[in-house]
């Protein structure tokens, strides 16, 4: 008889929690690169079913900013008649800061509830878990995409130039999804114990938009309040993206530099969280 094949052992994964250092936390971001067709298939795979037998198809990615942006009009414009900062639209200036917000709030609520509609995947088949939250994540980003189409054709209407300070919009985006992807995975993780984490989300996050800059400026917050609101680090981002994009105006870099270190500091801090309830997710779920 010929010789036997040598058969290869089984790779095996062992499932612990990540040493908190800037090390182990590169080797898990690295780590996911190995499962990019994964996160891809997934995310395109959300963005489908999504619209999937819809009539009106990726117009429902404009459907949310838009009625809001009506509602938010009529409300505070024509019967409250909040100012905005210097000429632009009032319908504008809600539109522009509605983008990032509504990225974040959508983006957090799905992605928090993401992995109860994955049970047969987390049980069954190893793979980072962090990849199920990221790719609600993704899937909102192209929703902003298609709503900043609308953003320009209103910029365009109202005659509204574009100046170098827009660039700053892409730093702050990035801040934006920065801060989105850290609070993503640590309620995504506490959710698979407290299922109440997904019911609170929707009523934090109505009592979070009226505490962040989006139907008034940042200028409309009395000067001794602002120290303690700016803390909120989605003030920031928003105003900053309205600031640079609509207005043509320097960002208001307080108000960014205590965005940027708030989530520098709750990403790394809710990925170890995350990575360390990593492990017990398929027996808790």
């Amino acid at each position: 008889m010929g010789a036997t094949a040598s058969i290869e052992p089984r790779r095996l994964k062992v499932i612990r929690a990540p040493s908190f250092s800037p090390k182990g936390l590169l080797k898990n971001l690295t780590d996911l690169a190995d499962y990019s067709d994964l996160l891809y298939t997934l995310t395109l795979h959300r963005i489908k079913v999504r619209y999937k037998q819809s009539v009106l198809g990726w117009a429902w990615a404009l459907i949310q900013p838009l009625a809001l942006m009506a509602i938010y009009t009529v409300i505070f414009s024509l019967v409250a008649k909040i100012p905005t900062s210097g000429r632009t639209p009032y319908a504008v200036f809600v539109y522009a800061a509605l983008l990032p917000w509504t990225f974040f709030s959508t983006a957090i609520a799905n992605s928090a509830n993401g992995f109860l509609g994955h049970t047969h995947l987390i049980t069954r088949v190893y793979f980072p878990r962090e990849i199920i939250p990221i790719t609600y994540i993704l899937a909102a980003v192209f929703d902003l995409a298609v709503a900043s189409v609308v953003l320009a054709g209103m910029m365009i209407w109202y005659h509204i130039p574009l100046t170098l300070y827009a660039l700053f919009a892409v730093p702050t985006l990035a801040v934006d999804m920065l801060l989105t992807v850290g609070l993503a995975l640590l309620l995504s993780a506490l959710q698979v114990r407290f299922r109440d984490v997904g019911l609170a989300i929707p009523l934090v996050m109505q009592i979070w938009t009226f505490a962040t800059p989006v139907v008034y400026p940042l200028s409309a917050v009395p000067a001794r309040y602002r120290g303690v609101y700016i803390l909120n680090p989605m003030a920031g981002i928003v105003e900053n993206f309205r600031r640079t994009v609509i207005e043509g105006v320097a960002p208001d870099y307080e108000s960014l530099w205590y965005s940027v270190i708030i989530s520098l500091l709750v990403f790394p801090l809710a990925y170890i969280f995350f990575k360390n309830r990593e492990a017990t997710m398929a027996d808790v779920i």
